[in-house]
C-alpha cells in the first residue's frame, strides 16, 4: 500500500538530518586531526628547544641574565650621560632602604680574610694583594720599548743580571709596601698554646686539659688549701 512504501523511504527531512550530522562528525575529525598536527609540531619545537638548552653551559641561565643586567646598566648609564647626570647618583636614588640594608648584611657576613690554611694559599693571597695594587706606567712602557726594542722582551738564552735598574719611584714603593707589611704585621701576635712561666702540674696532654677545667670550676674553692701546701702550712 501507499502508506507502507511512505514509512519505508525516507521523507527529506529526516535525510537533511542525517547529512546534517555527517557534516558535523566531518568537522570536528577535521578539528581533531587539526589539533594533533599542532600537538605534533609543538612537541617537535620543545624537544629542539630542550635539545639547544641541554648542550648550553651549566650556569648558562646565570651567564645571560647577568649580561641582559649590563646590557641594562650600559643603556641606563648612556641615558644619564645623555642628561647630564651621574649614573652613581641617580642608582642610589632607585635603591630602596629595605634593599641596602639587606645588601649591607650580606657585606658584613662575607669575610674575604679565610684565615691561615697552609702556607701556599697565604703566598697566593700575598701574590694577589701586591698584584691589585700594580698601577702600570703605559708612558714608561713604550719608552722602555723604543729604547729596548725586542731586548724588552726577554727569553731563555737573555742575560737578565745587571741589566735592570729600578726607578726611585719603584723603589718607594717597595719601601712603603714593605714598611705596610711590617706595621700590619705588628697588630698580630702568635697564641701560643703554652706559658713558660707557669708551673708544670701536669704529666700530659690531657692532664693539662683536665687540670685547667678544674682550676676554671674549682679554683676559687681551693686557692688556700693550694697556698698552704706551697707554704708547707697545710694541715
Amino acid at each position: 500500500s501507499s502508506s507502507e512504501e511512505d514509512e519505508r523511504s525516507p521523507s527529506p527531512a529526516a535525510g537533511a538530518a542525517a547529512e546534517q550530522r555527517r557534516e558535523e562528525r566531518l568537522r570536528r575529525f577535521r578539528e581533531l586531526h587539526m589539533k594533533r598536527y599542532e600537538a605534533c609540531k609543538l612537541n617537535s619545537q620543545e624537544v629542539v628547544e630542550e635539545d639547544k638548552r641541554l648542550k648550553l653551559p651549566p650556569n648558562w641561565e646565570a651567564k645571560k641574565a647577568r649580561l641582559e643586567w649590563e646590557l641594562k646598566v650600559q643603556e641606563k648609564k648612556k641615558e644619564c650621560a645623555a642628561r647630564g647626570e651621574d649614573y652613581e647618583r641617580v642608582k642610589l636614588l632607585e635603591i630602596s632602604a629595605e634593599d641596602a640594608e639587606r645588601w649591607e648584611r650580606k657585606k658584613k657576613k662575607k669575610n674575604p680574610d679565610l684565615g691561615f690554611s697552609d702556607y701556599a694559599a697565604a703566598q697566593l693571597r700575598q701574590y694577589q694583594r701586591l698584584t691589585r695594587q700594580i698601577k702600570p706606567d703605559l708612558e714608561q712602557y713604550e719608552k722602555l720599548k723604543e729604547q729596548y726594542g725586542e731586548a724588552l722582551y726577554p727569553t731563555s738564552d737573555s742575560l737578565l743580571h745587571g741589566t735592570h735598574v729600578p726607578s726611585k719611584e719603584g723603589v718607594d714603593r717597595m719601601v712603603a709596601d714593605l714598611e705596610k707589611q711590617i706595621e700590619k704585621r705588628e697588630k698580630y701576635s702568635r697564641r701560643r698554646p703554652y706559658n713558660d712561666d707557669a708551673d708544670i702540674d701536669y704529666i700530659n696532654e690531657r692532664n693539662a686539659k683536665f687540670n685547667q677545667k678544674a682550676e676554671r670550676f674549682y679554683g676559687k674553692y681551693t686557692a688556700e688549701i693550694k697556698q698552704n701546701l706551697e707554704r708547707g702550712t697545710a694541715v
